[in-house]
């Protein structure tokens, strides 16, 4: 087997492709401009790699993409699901109703549809109130019209009794056609964190429905026949089909790739990720060779949400940035984005964008004109740039200590060699497609994150028991059995609560399964 493969990143600006053989090396990579379809940039993508690298559509095992579908979709209030959101908590919960610090036009894109039923559990598992299921029914035939449902018990991570017997009678009033996101599958401890990211996760599933169909017949026009893959934002891969079930999990997948990617390329495990695209600059940090994690609620389309999600900064400075000299010299965050070849000076355009400077100053040779730009605009710029930078890799830094620092991206040429609390600074070859490289790398995994009572079982039982269902969601989502390996355990005793409770995070990933 050949195990040659396709790394496909959509981004805002470009989107990136390359093609990889089964010992991971690159050999072909384009960046092609970013449409407003997104499938036609991803066949343009597709066709130049696989002409450059010689290699044809019936020898490619792998396809796997990393798309920005379901980011739009949240940020545009578009094409998303009318969704029945019921909450088992009634009566404890019954002071802040679902959705109520969503932006109206959001609540209102998603149908405004809420309910809080009798049910829920402590959270040590005891019974915090009966399940009413004539209740249930009744609120489901309510929502009967509804395009699917988000579920949410209290405390479900701990037990998820009730939301399992909700779903279950879901299915039985409205049939197997009607999507169902279950709280427990997707956040983590907090009640209304919890719930947001379900009810996003199930508003987006017909988006994720028709990136899967658009994704696969993209394929067979093409006349591939591999296996299909997204990437996820804990910067390994899932299932198509896992991916239309929790199409949340796609969300930030581009920063996560690029993570990935900018790790094995520069063999850097554990530091800073510096990734400048054509709009922004993301600046993340890799633990062990993965995406470090969020460990605050993360805003997904203004809403909180508690799922897992890298720990990303973006800052609005990018190749396309426009450079303004009106109060001093400052670079963004208003971009020409992906019209960076029809409005920067350097391809004949108007306006003056960070690319021009480096144009101007010869750095890079692009476009078809060098600008005509003072020197001391473009020191100041670049200063500019630098003094942000700066900023947020000592915001992502852990201790005072100096870090290795890996720069990627297209917009690259714009950070400087030598940035202050970097121990090294790394620009790899083939920095300007890390996302693309870092999807097509990627591993499989499964996660759980769940409280466990020391009272009720001893510490090693409990860490085991996490470490299995993190392995087993590995095995769902695609990994290779014999290849899953644990690769990332937090343990939080929680004081303020009884019972000697402990909160147990495990991560488990493997290769794909072929």
């Amino acid at each position: 087997m050949t195990d040659y493969r396709i790394g496909i990143d959509v981004g805002g600006t470009n989107t990136d492709a390359v093609v990889m053989d089964g010992d991971d090396n690159l050999l072909a990579k384009t960046k092609t401009p970013t449409t407003e379809d997104i499938t036609s940039g991803i066949l343009s993508a597709l066709d130049v790699v696989l002409d450059d690298s010689g290699v044809s559509e019936d020898e490619l095992d792998y396809v796997m993409l990393g798309t920005t579908h379901a980011t739009n979709a949240i940020t545009e209030r578009r094409g998303l699901n009318e969704v029945g959101v019921i909450r088992i908590g009634a009566p404890a919960t019954q002071s802040i109703r679902p959705l109520l610090e969503w932006p109206d036009d959001l609540a209102a894109a998603i149908g405004n549809n809420v309910a809080i039923l009798d049910g829920g559990h402590e959270f040590d598992g005891r019974l915090l109130n009966d399940l009413d299921e004539e209740q249930v029914r009744a609120q489901i035939r309510e929502f009967a019209d509804v395009d699917a449902f988000a579920v949410t018990s209290v405390f479900s991570p701990v037990r998820d009794d009730h939301e399992t017997r909700v779903a279950e009678l879901i299915r039985e009033e409205v049939g197997d056609d009607v999507p169902i996101s279950v709280s427990n599958e997707i956040g983590s401890v907090g009640l209304l964190e919890r719930e947001n990211a379900t009810a996003l996760n199930a508003a987006l599933t017909s988006v994720a429905s028709e990136a899967a169909n658009a994704f696969v017949e993209a394929m067979d026009e093409r006349g591939i026949d591999a296996n299909l893959y997204f990437g996820q934002n804990d910067g390994t891969l899932m299932s198509v089909d896992y991916a239309i079930r929790y199409p949340i999990f796609t969300v930030a997948s581009g920063p996560s790739n690029s993570v990935r990617g900018a790790a094995y390329l520069s063999a850097v495990e554990n530091g800073i990720i510096v990734d400048v695209g054509g709009t922004t600059t993301d600046v993340g940090a890799v633990t062990e060779g993965f995406p470090r994690e969020s460990s605050v609620a993360v805003e997904i389309g203004e809403v909180k949400t508690n799922f897992r999600m890298p720990d990303i900064i973006a800052i609005g400075i990018g190749g396309g940035s426009i450079v303004s000299t009106d109060d001093g010299v400052t670079v963004g965050p208003q971009s020409v984005g992906y019209k960076l070849t029809e409005e920067a000076k350097c391809f004949g355009g108007e306006t003056l964008t960070a690319t021009d400077l480096e144009v101007a100053a010869g750095t890079i040779d692009i476009g078809s004109e060098t600008p005509d730009v003072d020197a001391e605009i473009v020191e100041a710029a670049r200063e500019y740039v630098r003094e942000r930078v700066e900023r947020e890799v000592d915001r992502m830094k852990t201790s005072a200590e100096p870090v290795p620092v890996v720069i990627v991206g297209g917009g690259s040429i714009l950070v400087p060699d030598d940035i202050a609390g970097a121990s090294e600074v790394h620009k790899p070859d083939h920095y300007e497609v890390a996302n693309a490289v870092g999807v097509a790398i990627a591993q499989v995994s499964g996660e759980v994150d769940r409280i466990y009572s020391l009272d009720e079982m001893d510490r090693e039982e409990a860490i085991q028991h996490a470490k299995d269902e993190a392995t087993d969601n590995a095995l769902a989502a695609g990994a290779d059995a014999d290849s899953v390996d644990i690769v990332d355990v937090e343990e939080v005793p929680l004081s303020y609560l009884p019972g000697n409770a402990v909160r147990i995070k495990v991560k488990a990933a493997g290769a794909l399964d072929h």
